[in-house]
């Protein structure tokens, strides 16, 4: 079972500096991945990424990491394997996904006792790790947090809780957050083009509340090429969708199916895109496809849902709209914003030292001792 050292004195512990040249005691820090993908996937991961990119900006500080993630995983510190290898493509998900969390959280508490924190990304299976362990644990929502019993779910749990929006956090007005931390990814060797080209991309998930066919209406509608990133999903509700729905709605409008893509492809398809259009009715906690984007200077059209307003500002970085239509119509809008413009804002506001920052800030308050209240809202 993880375990507390006893803390040392001030003036035993190293101090580490960040890039801004803020100091601070040197922590034991361990981060818990989900079992579903490697850390840093293969392809497309998004906890995954934002573990691997969190893992990296405490290492280069000093902090002493350790990662639980799958055996193939390659981060920076310490690896503790909690898989073999990751189960993405086994079809694990729903009842048969619970063994692997299990296992994860037993991997996890069977690690020596030798961190100052836990910080969890398992979303809800992270919450009996608050309860057993005997150091302070973290849990970061992913997901959403608008679930049956999670009211009291929250107000049971031991841990520390963080929200990656305000939007997500708002989900539970009345709960006490450790702190609201938006993702961050080192998007500084993302692709640009000079010259984009007039096509729209899509890059997610081909299920209905991603808006897959809200975005190939938009494309028929605007007379543009739609090119989509995403794998066919091992779940056989996701294919069946696909063959029924999504296959037939793709032969009324010019669309390039190109499947799941690399980083370095995926970048690419965003750089020479015109618009990266994100048309779901899903309640975005945070939105990576969007940040990803704009790193490449690419506007985006979305509904305005979940978090996407607190990334993407209007008329600057791309436009909304509440259906197909309109956002068809803020199509040629979207030449007169500046690419230039938007990838440099990204980059600062969206940043992994700008999360790091941020999870220190929120490590330090729980070891110092109760956290402070952060309500939603």
């Amino acid at each position: 079972m993880i375990e507390r050292d006893t803390p040392a004195a001030p003036g035993d512990v190293a101090p580490s500096r960040g890039p801004e040249g803020a100091s601070g005691p040197r922590l034991r820090i361990g981060l818990v991945a989900p079992p579903f993908e490697r850390v840093p996937p293969v392809a497309y991961g998004g906890t995954e990424r934002i573990v691997h990119a969190l893992a990296v900006e405490l290492d280069r500080r000093g902090h002493a990491v350790t990662v639980f993630a799958s055996a193939d995983s390659d981060v920076p510190g310490r690896l503790v394997p909690t898989v073999g290898a990751p189960i993405r493509d086994t079809g694990a998900v729903g009842a048969a996904a619970i063994p692997w969390m299990a296992l994860t959280q037993v991997m996890t508490l069977a690690a020596p006792g030798d961190l100052d924190v836990l910080h969890a990304h398992l979303d809800w299976a992270a919450i009996p790790l608050g309860h057993l362990a005997r150091i302070p644990v973290v849990v970061t929502f992913h997901g959403r947090v608008d679930l049956p019993a999670s009211r009291e779910l929250l107000a049971a749990s031991r841990c520390h809780h963080v929200a990656i929006s305000a939007d997500q956090a708002s989900t539970h007005p009345s709960a006490s957050w450790a702190g609201i931390v938006h993702n961050g990814l080192d998007l500084s060797g993302s692709a640009v083009s000079e010259r984009p080209g007039d096509d729209l991309c899509f890059v997610g998930r081909l299920v209905p509340e991603k808006g897959i066919l809200e975005a190939i209406e938009v494309a028929r509608l605007s007379g543009r090429r739609l090119r989509v990133a995403a794998k066919l999903g091992a779940q056989p509700a996701e294919v069946d969708y696909y063959e029924r729905v999504v296959r037939p709605a793709m032969r009324t409008a010019d669309v390039e199916h190109l499947g799941e893509l690399s980083g370095e492809e995926r970048d690419q398809l965003f750089a020479e895109s015109h618009a990266t259009l994100m048309p779901g009715s899903w309640p975005e906690p945070f939105g990576l496809v969007a940040i990803e984007s704009m790193a490449c200077g690419t506007p985006v059209l979305t509904t305005r849902v979940g978090a996407l307003p607190e990334i993407v500002r209007e008329g600057v970085d791309g436009f909304f709209g509440d259906d197909a239509q309109r956002l068809a119509f803020h199509v040629p809008d979207v030449a007169r914003l500046d690419r230039a413009a938007i990838r440099a804002s990204v980059l600062d506001r969206f940043s992994a030292a700008r999360m790091a920052d941020g999870y220190l800030e929120v490590y330090r308050r729980v070891l110092e001792g109760p956290h402070e209240q952060h309500h939603g809202g």
